[in-house]
């Protein structure tokens, strides 16, 4: 099997089912922080997710990362900086630093679209599984502690 794989334009089953498996992972991180009252909820997870996903399908579909990966490398590097900005704007709010796990989670979201997005679903599964035990279980530690 060639290293480039993932990265050569699949069938529409194989796009539905990365973006498909992107928006459950964005759900359940984003139901999450919905249920505890965080400022990034369920629908800031789910677009942030799925929309990493999707802009890391559209070099794969047009077979530009087939032909070189820096253009991947490119658009992922985009993507991380977007969701700097993002975070940013959720960590100050009322000249107040406050809400870092939301930002944290927000760019985990995003990490988690572009794996998947990039074919690696089974790792996106297991880091989302890994993120949900943080956020849940870590969080009553801490209320503990």
């Amino acid at each position: 099997m060639p290293d480039n794989y993932y990265f050569a334009p699949m069938g529409w089953h194989d796009l539905l089912f990365r973006l498909g498996i992107a928006l459950i992972v964005g759900t359940i991180i984003g139901l999450e922080r919905e249920s505890k009252n965080k400022p990034a909820g369920l629908r800031t997870n789910m677009l942030v997710c799925f929309g990493s996903a999707l802009l890391v399908l559209v070099p794969i579909e047009i077979g530009a990362a087939q032909q070189n990966l820096d253009v991947l490398g490119r658009i992922i590097a985009g993507i991380i900086t977007g969701i700097g900005f993002i975070g940013g704007g959720t960590i100050l709010r009322e000249s107040k630093v406050k809400g870092l796990t939301s930002a944290a989670t927000i760019w985990m979201s995003c990490v988690l679209g572009i794996t998947i997005g990039c074919g690696l679903w089974l790792l996106g599964l297991g880091g989302a599984l890994v993120t949900f035990i943080i956020l849940s279980v870590f969080s009553k530690w801490e209320d503990y502690l």
